[in-house]
């Protein structure tokens, strides 16, 4: 397993802010603390513009470079924040070419992206890693490439950066009603959406997720985007998921057995329990 961090990324915050950044510190140390996993470890590569603007408008690049004021009440101005956002997009280029080379990978930074449209920053994200990352794939030889978001909010930012884009298909497994308050319906021809009410039973909820499993196999992709979000976890404060660690690890377990190279960015998640339900998912993933 590949391992992708860079610790500036633990060096802004705001007080009171969930999305903090002991979610990075606490993870990293019990995935060094643990044996059973072994992990190798790299840091985001570099972006370029040409990369970053496949996916986002100018006018979005220049204001994270200079900001005038918060973004919105969720994702605020910090100090250097274009350049973490750049290295949160390092580590998802990282991990897709890794994947593409064989090597099972997953992205440990912050800030998250899922949420950041073309040309809009938002929901505590600043540039979408992720399809910033398909679309690289795509330019760089890959046929076809799904991303599946299990992130309890909807990855509307991921789907509006993809749709109708003749090679990719996005798929989200989100709750609705919840935070952006998109993803209801499918849209487009390609952005597939999977909406869970809350406090589903978790028996249900993987039958949601096996149904999403399904339908991307069905699209047939040779590469996977895994936004990997961790706050339907059923004791998350930020919605009203029900998932426990086991299910983070049968996710793992679904991925992996898709056969298809894959590789996993961090989007959400805000409990205290992080550092297992990740290293449930990385087990699942290599199958342990």
């Amino acid at each position: 397993m590949l391992v992708i961090t860079d610790k500036r990324c633990t060096e802004y915050a705001s007080a009171g802010h969930p999305e903090r950044p002991a979610r990075i510190t606490r993870t990293l140390e019990a995935l060094h603390r643990q044996t059973a996993l072994p992990i190798a470890w790299a840091a985001p590569l570099a972006v370029d513009d040409a990369t970053l603007l496949r996916a986002h408008s100018p006018q979005l690049v220049e204001q994270l470079q200079h900001p005038a004021g918060d973004l919105d009440h969720d994702t605020p101005a910090h100090p250097g924040i274009y350049g973490h956002a750049l290295r949160s997009v390092g580590g998802a280029l990282r991990a897709m070419h890794s994947a593409r080379q064989g090597q099972s990978s997953f992205s440990l930074l912050r800030p998250p992206g899922h949420h950041a449209t073309a040309d809009r920053a938002m929901g505590f994200c600043y540039l979408n890693s992720m399809a910033i990352a398909a679309l690289e794939a795509l330019e760089h030889g890959a046929r076809r490439v799904a991303v599946l978001d299990f992130d309890v909010h909807h990855g509307n930012g991921t789907e509006d950066i993809l749709i109708e884009h003749p090679h990719a298909a996005f798929f989200s497994i989100h709750q609705h009603p919840c935070y952006p308050g998109t993803g209801a319906a499918n849209v487009g021809s390609n952005c597939f959406n999977y909406p869970v009410p809350p406090q589903l039973p978790r028996t249900d909820y993987r039958r949601v997720l096996e149904k999403a499993f399904a339908d991307l196999k069905d699209f047939r992709p040779n590469l996977v985007g895994i936004s990997a979000g961790f706050d339907a976890y059923a004791h998350d404060t930020i919605a009203e998921g029900t998932l426990e660690a086991e299910d983070f690890h049968w996710l793992g377990q679904m991925v992996r057995r898709l056969e298809i190279p894959a590789f996993s960015i961090l989007e959400g998640g805000y409990s205290e329990a992080l550092p297992e339900l990740v290293l449930a998912y990385l087990n699942g993933l290599e199958g342990n």
